[in-house]
């Protein structure tokens, strides 16, 4: 079976999670950059990449990488890569996103027109056609461009990873699937230890967490770009890889709530705003996961438990949304309070609010995050928590 390269984006600041993550895939991986891991693997890796994967945005498989400083030089470049192994005589295909770092072509709207151009040259000469009806399965491409260094991608995933299809409605501010997922991973939490988030809107956190409980792939119920191009990856393997996914899943901690522990899960979600918390029920119940995730109406100031070693983790208003700068002293302050109550627990929270610190004191963790173009920072209290109850750093740096 043929190897491919593929690229696997994610956010900035947490390759680590995901490169741990291809690798539990049986994966090679072969370069680590600023919001990418790179990874080889066969057909299978298609399939599977997409279905497991819980922290990367998208799957691409590399066609090529390029030097181009002109426009006609990139023309040419783009022409000399093999199309034809990729692209079938009927597809529809286009640049559907470029992006350009420090290079010298940078107007990505050009740098679509003009790759397309010459893709379309390439394959007319290699299909004998002047014109692409182009009513076939749907092969969108994807440009990174770096220093005049073009990585040139096929998107094998179609719609975002983020989407696992079980989040319909959502809060004022969400966080994203992937994001939440990645945040989890890195905090370390495992299964055995209570999990709460005191501020859960449509419920992300929570049901990111149950589904890791409950080992649910994030892929199962959705489609992906690639199922069509069957040229590259047979229909089966896509029914391997769910079958796989399938198999996988602890149905005991589903139906009793008793993980491979023998201890009872405790996953909890509370939010001081009673609209959301049946949208956040109802999410949960689309991800499956409705009886393992406890959600309610409770203000943080009101927030207790009797457990021990649990994880505080939570996406707080920053002021920039949903809550007036004003406000946000006494909210973080009653987070504070909430959690010197508990006993030995972590907590963990993203947020871009510069002034979080003061009212929470020191971070003993603060790693610098980017969700989307907006820089936030992911801070972790873990003193507390004694060292013989951490679980593993899933985290550490690749």
């Amino acid at each position: 079976m043929r190897t491919y390269e593929f690229v696997a984006p994610c956010h900035f600041g947490l390759e680590s999670v995901t490169k741990k993550e291809v690798q539990s895939l049986g994966y090679e991986i072969t370069e680590v950059t600023d919001g990418r891991v790179c990874f080889r693997g066969d057909a299978t890796a298609i399939a599977r990449a997409n279905v497991f994967l819980r922290t990367a945005e998208r799957v691409l498989l590399r066609v090529g990488v390029v030097h181009a400083e002109t426009w006609d030089e990139l023309f040419e470049q783009t022409k000399s890569l093999p199309w034809e192994l990729y692209i079938p005589k009927d597809a529809s295909f286009w640049v559907t996103k470029a992006s350009a770092i420090k290079s010298k072509l940078f107007s990505t709207r050009d740098i679509q027109s003009i790759m397309k151009k010459a893709m379309v040259k390439r394959l007319g000469e290699y299909y004998g056609i002047d014109w692409f009806e182009e009513h076939g399965a749907k092969y969108p491409v994807r440009v990174f461009a770096y220093k005049d260094e073009f990585t040139v991608c096929l998107d094998t995933s179609g719609e975002s990873l983020h989407k696992r299809g079980y989040r319909l409605k959502q809060g004022l501010a969400p966080i994203t699937e992937t994001l939440a997922a990645a945040l989890i991973m890195l905090s370390g939490w495992r299964d055995d230890h209570p999990f709460v988030d005191p501020m859960c809107g449509s419920g992300t956190f929570p049901i990111e967490a149950a589904m890791i409980a409950a080992n649910i792939a994030p892929g199962m119920d959705r489609a992906f770009a690639a199922e069509a191009w069957t040229n590259i990856i047979d229909k089966k393997l896509w029914y391997d890889a769910l079958n796989e996914a399938n198999e996988k899943i602890d149905q005991n901690l589903l139906e009793t709530g008793i993980n491979k522990y023998g201890k009872k899960v405790d996953i909890q979600g509370y939010d001081v705003d009673p609209a959301v918390i049946p949208v956040a029920r109802e999410n949960a119940e689309r991800a499956g996961v409705d009886k393992i995730v406890h959600i309610q109406v409770r203000d943080v100031a009101d927030f207790s438990h009797k457990g021990k070693y649990g994880y505080i983790m939570c996406n707080p208003p920053y002021g920039e949304r949903i809550e007036d700068k004003r406000n946000l002293p006494m909210l973080y302050t009653e987070l504070k309070e909430a959690y010197m109550g508990l006993d030995s627990w972590s907590m963990h929270l993203i947020t871009a609010w510069e002034n979080c610190q003061k009212y929470l004191g020191k971070a003993d963790k603060n790693r610098k995050i980017y969700n989307g173009m907006m820089k936030t920072y992911f801070y972790s209290y873990t003193k507390r928590m004694t060292n013989q109850n951490k679980p593993h750093d899933f985290g550490r740096k690749a």
